[in-house]
């Protein structure tokens, strides 16, 4: 019986010992490669770094030096500016020198294409939505227009300019809430509450987050609103994943053509006379108005904003292997591990 046991032993021993196959070697060989590979790069990554910022402090040191230069040698300061009117000069005087080109004749025929383009971009119309009425014909709130909601349409003030412009109209009172990114979590929902009241005869616009409403963004116009909350949300992720040029009127829902055709269809919208007015069709297929991707109005671009901007982050950090390395991994089959 020790014979036996022994015997055993030594087999198992033997296929301990066995050496790896030519498929397995040349796999650890790759990860080796893989790794050190990695490890190079980010060591790099790190130099580039570093070289940059000594870069921008010898930048600011150059500077530094050279007013200290000026305070003491005013003879410095005076061919400095020298140098300087001598290279604003001789740039306008490059450019007046190109002979002007001459401008193309238009045949008739282009004359009449043209103004038929201007006058379809002029009167192209929006695509209207249905909404229940009750029986007075007023609309039944809340109306569900997607990702927005409008709870009340307000009052407008009609005699005052600063409640409307060219693309909207402010109504007092006015209530809509918007699905959007938040300001503690960007990746998770939020419903904003937007409203617009009156303050000191001019329009008070308000963005209150549901998921903690003492830190409404308070502002003079919905472009301010909308910026502001852009930007926290930059800062949030600390990356620029949405454009801070806002698009305040869009996100409060000013601007959709069912919000402006409520709007209009008040008496007093036609006294407002800096508002420019809108054309609307209904349409016949149930085809409803899809409201612009934008990032910094829809949640869903916002994501994919999100992901891309992670995922290219992580990809500069950790480069992906190259295609001959992923094709010689699907050669090794049932050996890659």
């Amino acid at each position: 019986m020790n014979y036996s046991y022994s015997n055993k032993s030594s087999l198992t021993h033997a296929k301990i010992t066995k050496p790896p196959g030519k498929y397995k070697t040349k796999l650890m060989m790759l990860k080796n490669t893989i790794r050190e590979t990695v490890f190079e790069n980010l060591a790099l990554c790190d130099e580039v770094s570093e070289v940059q910022e000594l870069i921008l402090i010898r930048n600011e040191e150059k500077k530094f030096l050279l007013r200290k230069l000026c305070q003491i040698d005013p003879q410095v300061d005076i061919e400095v500016q020298r140098i300087i009117n001598t290279n604003t000069t001789q740039t306008p005087l490059s450019t007046s020198t190109t002979p002007p080109k001459k401008p193309k004749k238009r045949s008739n025929n282009d004359d009449h294409k043209g103004s038929k383009r201007k006058l379809t971009s002029k009167t192209q119309k929006k695509l209207l939505q249905l909404i229940p009425l009750d029986q007075t014909g007023h609309p039944i709130y809340p109306i569900v227009l997607d990702n927005l909601s409008i709870h009340s349409i307000g009052e407008i003030v009609c005699d005052r300019p600063e409640f409307h412009s060219e693309e909207a109209i402010f109504p007092v009172d006015y209530i809509s809430t918007r699905i959007y990114g938040s300001m503690k979590d960007p990746t998770s929902k939020c419903v904003y509450t937007c409203k617009i009241s009156s303050m000191n005869d001019s329009p008070r616009f308000e963005l209150t987050p549901d998921d903690d409403p003492t830190a409404t963004i308070i502002g003079s116009s919905a472009d301010m609103c909308h910026s502001l909350l852009l930007q926290q949300i930059n800062d949030t992720l600390s990356l620029n994943v949405v454009s801070v040029r806002p698009r305040g009127n869009d996100f409060f829902g000013l601007t959709h053509p069912t919000v402006l055709n409520l709007i209009q269809s008040s008496p007093a919208a036609k006294k407002c006379t800096n508002y420019r007015w809108s054309k609307f069709e209904v349409s016949k297929s149930g085809e409803c108005y899809v409201e612009d991707p934008d990032t910094c109005l829809s949640f869903e671009s916002l994501q994919n904003s999100i992901n891309y901007c992670k995922f290219k982050m992580t990809s500069e950090i950790h480069p992906q292997p190259s295609t001959s390395i992923l094709q010689s991994k699907e050669s090794f089959g049932s050996y890659y591990v």
